[in-house]
Parts: structure tokens; C-alpha cells; sequence
């Protein structure tokens, strides 16, 4: 085991000490002006107040933008974990021609930048489809998000296929279950905390997305971080952002600390 000198050690804890507050001070500004009394974000905070929480949980617009979010995540996420799954079962179980290729493939939305995406798609709907009168509206903006979701299934589905004993389902094909039988009893069981984590990763991923969504949202839909955005070039509402980025900030704990979790008991199981 590698041991570190005194100095070492506390050269390391300082580096470590000033990640950390390089990363969570701006979010810890952010909670502290969502109870800013001034209409305009500042520092220092003068006065706290909750009339800014009480005019976002009124908000009629952060309402809708709020349920578009969660219906795209939603879709874009049922569909990753479909998907996702499929191609992740048909590469670690079967050999074909073109393998490799396919994972590359399977991979390479969530490499490519999301302005090249969003731009790709865009093209694709308003030039190939909306021409001969096929009109995606929302469900383009869910098949975007999904495009790199099926990634965060897939990783987690595949990377737990790939440990798991094909003795045990070969054994109960043995002892006369059917297809359905083994996978419902056997096989899902034991990727079943991927396949979750998986879904919850991709959930968060597309709630928080914003380069793909501006190409790809209808005229008029604004998921939450769109309407984010579009709020911060308006000073005076600055405070109402920090107020909803502030929920998002405590929600986004949650698929994190579910993932982990997750993790860990796989690997107990292990």
C-alpha cells in the first residue's frame, strides 16, 4: 500500500480543498440569492425573503416548463431503456459482422458535441420530414434526447451482462423454463439495478439538457432549463432563477445518490 509523506498528504488535502470550493461555492451563491430580498441577484446578500419561492411556486410558465421537462425526460428515458437494453443484450451475446462498428455507433451521440446533434436533427425534420408531412413536434424533441440516453442504458446494462453467469440461466433452461421464463426469473433479476440506474442516469441527463433542446423544441416549448436561459437575460428575474435552480440543484442529488446505491448493491451481490 502506498504511503504518502506528511507534506504530500497535505498538498494533496489542499488541492482536494480547492476543487471543492471551486465547485460547490458558486452553487452555495446560488441557493443564498434564491432568499435574496433585491429584485437583482447581488453580494452580499442584505436581506433574506421568501417572496421570490412564492412567486415560483405561482409561476404559471415554470409549471409548463417544469411538466414538459418531466414528460421529455420521460419519454426520452423509456425509450433509452428499451433500446439501450436490446443493443446491449445483441452485443454481448451474439457475434456478427460489423460489432464493433455498431458499438461505436451506439456510443458516439454522447461524444458528439450537442450543438452538432441538435443541428443534424433539425435538418432532418424541418428538410426530410416536414416536406412530405410528417411533423415530429414534441415527440422529435424526445427522439433527440433519447439519441444519447440509449448510451446511459446501454453502458450499465452491458457492463453488468458482461459479469453475469451464463450457467445459471443455462440451468434453468435445462429444467424446462421457457425463453420468458428465464429472462423474468433469472436474467432480469440480476441486471435489474443496472437497467435502473441506467433509466435514472438517462433521466437526469435529458432533464438537464439545453443544446439539443433549442434545435429541436417546438415554436412556443420551453423545458426548464430553456426557460432558465432564457430568464438570465433578464436581470430583474434573476432572482426567480436562482430559485428554481436551487430545486433542481437538492432534485439532482436524488438520481445520484440512486445510482451509486444501486451500484454498490450489485457489487455486493457480486
Amino acid at each position: 500500500m502506498l504511503r504518502l509523506s506528511r507534506g504530500a498528504r497535505i498538498g494533496l488535502l489542499a488541492v482536494v480543498a480547492v476543487v471543492l470550493v471551486f465547485m460547490y461555492v458558486p452553487l452555495f451563491l446560488v441557493v443564498l440569492n434564491s432568499f435574496n430580498s433585491a429584485r437583482i441577484a447581488s453580494w452580499p446578500v442584505r436581506g433574506l425573503s421568501l417572496d421570490w419561492w412564492g412567486q415560483a411556486l405561482v409561476s404559471e410558465p415554470i409549471r409548463a416548463a417544469l411538466l414538459n421537462s418531466v414528460l421529455v425526460g420521460l419519454g426520452a428515458t423509456a425509450v433509452a431503456l428499451v433500446l439501450g437494453t436490446l443493443v446491449a443484450f445483441a452485443l454481448q451475446r451474439f457475434a456478427f459482422f460489423g460489432k464493433q462498428a455498431v458499438n461505436l455507433l451506439v456510443v458516439l451521440p454522447i461524444a458528439l458535441p450537442g450543438v452538432v446533434t441538435g443541428v443534424a436533427l433539425n435538418n432532418t425534420y424541418n428538410q426530410i420530414l416536414e416536406p412530405i408531412g410528417i411533423h415530429v413536434g414534441y415527440f422529435g424533441m424526445v427522439i433527440a434526447h433519447a439519441t444519447f440516453c440509449i448510451v446511459m442504458v446501454f453502458n450499465n446494462v452491458f457492463a453488468r451482462l458482461r459479469r453475469m453467469t451464463p450457467s445459471i440461466e443455462e440451468a434453468s433452461r435445462d429444467l424446462g423454463a421457457t425463453p420468458w421464463q428465464t429472462f423474468r426469473l433469472i436474467t432480469f433479476p440480476q441486471f435489474r439495478s443496472a437497467f435502473i440506474a441506467g433509466g435514472i442516469l438517462a433521466f437526469a441527463l435529458s432533464f438537464d439538457e439545453v443544446v439539443v433542446t433549442i434545435f429541436t423544441a417546438p415554436a412556443g416549448v420551453d423545458t426548464l432549463p430553456l426557460w432558465m436561459m432564457n430568464q438570465m437575460a433578464r436581470p430583474n428575474e434573476a432572482s426567480m432563477v436562482n430559485v428554481v435552480a436551487t430545486v433542481v440543484i437538492l432534485f439532482s442529488l436524488l438520481p445520484v445518490w440512486a445510482s451509486q446505491r444501486l451500484g454498490r448493491e450489485a457489487e455486493d451481490r457480486d
